[in-house]
């Protein structure tokens, strides 16, 4: 083994430590000796992607865009794939037997990918966002700050004074280039690409903003020659890319039926549509049902949902005081939860801020910044509140979650139960590496968000129920509304005006939504309501089963327990593990 090997190997047995350490059973061992292997060669590539995940020894490495990228990658993953195969035939674990397909399918998936995406789209990196991620993980406040000097290394390498690196901005124009000769590949979306460089201001100020926050010095120059070789790049990208984008978002069906394949959704588009069209309508009855019930309660004249939302939505959470707002919404669902035995919930408190700026920018909703998950010492998830979107006309305000029926289902969904106890599961219960990485798609942890809103809207006032419900039509609606705009069955406007109207979003939220739909990740949205929906169907079948013997607290606990397993494994282990049990 490599050095590089065992520094890897060294950072993933510290992993899922939480606040105390956890031992791990001898079939995690087994298995993460079978991850280490193809994480090994996965951050050859990406190591940017596994040092925010933990592993400290690739801290200061850079992402490979070198020449025959794409080649290489493939052999690469299809070695792994023949590796992970033969070790099935000497496996005897159940478990360990597991984790190995979820191994070899991620990589199934992955060698798919890079195939349609050679065939179809001409290379194209937004790469302003990309290394501000990149840093902002690193020099994140949750780390050991023993790590950021590192970000000093990824700089220089990142601007080509490293010895033996070029620039990341000329790797990344020679990767599209070389293939702009390729008849018929599809340039980025025009929308896509004036987002992103509309953007690329806000993600300078956050990439000067992380450093300087971070105590380190001599960062500087090399800062500023990044900065302006990304100007640079930009640039280039307006004078080489845009006249190869595209005036039509929809992508090739085999991309589009990749995308959803990626985020955990294994049905048909069309029957997509048909289950979330009948989710939709069935939500808005018992919305029009409670709307009934508060109109008449408060003598509003009108009791159809859509203007009884409105007017609920006219009672604000003053600027100032949001933050403590939905910290006092979480003490109290933390009440609710206890008093009805709903899930085991941790010691600590949760952990919520203010987005900054870029982050803002990047992700205009309210989100779940998750802890790190290997070599975790500590380290907790964040409930992350973002109140605008900067690259919005006057700023861009987002209106829909600063009233006070709004909190209790976006604090169920991001916080408790939801997101935060999610992954604080994952880091500290000592389930294996294959199941908190390489299980992971958008269907298995949305749809955990959601399920946590629906377990906690009996306990709640009409008021928060109803947008609760509202909240879930959003899912409902993402389901049917993604897939028929990237099918061609509906068109923007008109999904603009369903969304504004019948499910009573801001003007703003439903831009950041159709961007969603149509060019920042088409297919995911799909994933909250998906996975929403394979959860309760498994639990209906495990009451149905258990009768009497059925304990939602011991339920919850146990799927939390369970790491991210695809939906299939996980009927089987709640089955054959918690039901017999």
């Amino acid at each position: 083994m490599n050095s590089f090997s065992m520094r890897l190997l060294a950072g993933i047995y510290l992993a899922f430590t939480g606040l105390t350490a956890i031992a791990a059973d001898d079939w995690v061992e087994e298995s993460n000796a079978n991850t280490l292997q193809v994480m090994e060669a996965q951050a050859r590539m990406s190591p940017e992607s596994f040092s925010s995940l933990g592993i400290e020894s690739v801290d200061a490495e850079v992402m490979d865009l070198g020449p025959e990228i794409y080649e290489r990658s493939q052999a690469a993953w299809k070695d792994l794939v023949a590796v992970l195969e033969e070790r099935k035939k000497t496996t005897e674990n159940p478990r360990v037997l597991q984790d190995l397909d979820i191994l070899i399918k991620s990589l199934h998936d992955q060698i798919r990918t890079d195939e349609l995406e050679h065939k179809y789209m001409l290379p194209y990196y937004n790469l302003s966002q990309t290394l501000y991620f990149g840093f902002r993980s690193l020099l994140d406040p949750r780390n050991d700050p023993a790590r950021y000097p590192a970000a000093l290394e990824r700089l220089k390498k990142y601007t080509g004074q490293a010895e033996g690196y070029r620039p990341l901005t000329d790797l990344a124009r020679d990767r599209s280039s070389e293939r702009f000769s390729v008849p018929g590949l599809l340039g980025p979306y025009h929308g896509e690409l004036e987002k992103h460089l509309g953007n690329v201001e806000q993600f300078k100020a956050g990439l000067n903003q992380a450093f300087s926050e971070s105590g380190l010095e001599g960062w500087e120059e090399n800062l500023a020659l990044l900065t302006g070789q990304l100007d640079d790049y930009a640039e280039w990208v307006k004078q080489e890319i845009v006249p190869r984008g595209r005036d039509d978002y929809r992508l090739p069906e085999e991309v589009y039926a990749d995308n959803l394949k990626n985020f955990g959704v294994d049905m048909d588009p069309h029957q997509l549509i048909r289950m979330a069209q009948l989710g939709f309508a069935d939500l808005q009855m018992q919305m029009q049902s409670i709307s009934t019930q508060i109109a008449k309660e408060r003598g509003w004249e009108s009791a159809d949902y859509r203007d009884v939302m409105a007017e609920l939505g006219k009672e604000r959470i003053p600027e100032a005081e949001v933050l403590d707002y939905y910290r006092n919404i979480l003490k109290e669902l933390e009440t609710i939860i206890r008093d009805n035995e709903l899930v085991t919930l941790p010691d600590r408190e949760a952990a919520i801020r203010l987005a900054t700026e870029a982050e803002s920018a990047a992700a205009p909703v309210p989100f779940l910044s998750p802890p790190q998950l290997i070599g975790n010492t500590g380290q907790q998830g964040e409930f992350v509140l973002v109140t605008h979107s900067p690259n919005e006309e006057d700023g861009g305000e987002v209106s829909d979650f600063g009233s006070p029926a709004s909190t209790w289902s976006l604090t169920a969904h991001e916080a408790r139960p939801g997101h935060e106890m999610q992954f604080a599961s994952m880091v500290e219960s000592g389930i294996s590496q294959a199941r908190v990485i390489y299980a992971f798609n958008s269907a298995n942890v949305e749809g955990w968000g959601l399920y946590s809103e629906a377990i906690m809207q009996q306990y709640l006032s009409p008021e928060a129920q109803l947008f609760g419900l509202k909240a879930r039509l959003m899912r409902a609606a993402r389901a049917f509304l993604d897939p028929m705009l990237n099918l061609g069955l509906i068109g923007k406007e008109e999904a603009m005006e369903l969304i504004t109207r019948d499910v009573g979003i801001s003007k703003a939220l439903a831009n950041q939504e159709i961007n969603r739909y149509t060019f920042r990740a088409p297919g995911q949205a799909t994933s909250y309501y998906y996975g929403y929906m394979n959860l309760m169907s498994l639990r209906a079948e495990v009451e149905l089963r258990m009768r009497d013997r059925f304990n939602q607290r011991a339920y919850h606990d146990f799927l939390l327990q369970q790491g991210l397993l695809p939906p299939d494994i996980l009927r089987q282990a709640v089955l054959s593990e918690f039901v017999s049990q």
